[in-house]
């Protein structure tokens, strides 16, 4: 059995918006002799974010009445707490300096996920949003490089996220396509499926914190990783369990 290999994609210039990120990234996996068949790409959100063009002018944001509350609980400029709750389902937790909610995508973080870090020049007060739906964007990116490769490849996003209720980061999976091993059992609403959803969605999650030790912080600099070496193409349940396996070896 092959052995799993993590390659960091580098050289990639500074994603605009409007960029095509397909085209950025096979350039990069060329370098590398271009993908094989079962190969998983996990790619960094903020450069899915900057190409979308997801980003938001606070000097444009007008704040709501629930924005300029929380503002006053947590010292956030109110401009920016009128654009995480754009993207907020609920407002979980809120004390000085932080606000932790559940995403519109279901998951929990700080911020809803808006940045502003390693956005925009100094100076310039310019969030950015996560994609509007990162399932699309991960799914558009793996049909861009079946186009210019001809391989099936599976494609991730990924977020570093600081843990809701403990210190640290971890990395998420918020977008997957072409891994079956991780989509599978997602939208079942079943108790069984229920139980599945989140069995796989923290599979794809220990893939996207395996990738985040050499993404890292930086907005640009490792954009992407390449992890060869996981089965996933086959649907049967085994499958699964294959991917789990080999994926854990990732931290051995």
């Amino acid at each position: 059995m092959e052995p799993i290999t993590l390659f960091p994609l580098e050289g990639i210039p500074l994603v605009r918006p409007g960029d095509d990120l397909a085209a950025l990234l096979a350039e990069a996996l060329a370098r590398w002799g271009g993908p094989r068949s079962g190969d998983v790409l996990v790619v960094a959100q903020k450069i899915v974010s900057k190409a979308e063009g997801r980003f938001v002018r606070l000097s444009e944001v007008t704040p709501s009445p629930r924005a300029l509350e929380l503002a006053q609980i947590t010292g956030k400029d109110p401009r920016l707490i009128e654009v995480i709750l754009w993207d907020t389902a609920e407002v979980l937790r809120v004390r000085p300096g932080l606000i932790i909610v559940e995403h519109r995508l279901g998951f929990v973080c700080a911020n809803a996920g808006v940045d502003r870090s390693n956005v925009a020049p100094e100076g310039e007060e310019i969030v950015l949003r996560l994609p509007e739906d990162p399932d699309r964007s991960a799914r558009q990116i793996r049909e861009g490089l079946a186009r210019r490769f001809g391989v099936e490849v599976g494609v991730v996003i990924a977020d570093s996220h600081g843990r809701a209720h403990r210190k640290g980061v971890i990395g998420v999976a918020i977008g997957v396509s072409g891994v079956p091993a991780l989509e599978d059992w997602r939208g079942r609403r079943d108790l069984f499926g229920y139980v599945l959803q989140h069995t796989e969605v923290a599979l794809g999650d220990l893939l996207a914190s395996a990738a985040t030790l050499l993404l890292g912080q930086a907005a640009e600099g490792i954009p992407a990783v390449l992890i060869r070496g996981l089965s996933f193409l086959p649907r049967e349940s085994t499958a699964r369990e294959l991917v789990r396996a080999r994926a854990y070896d990732l931290f051995r």
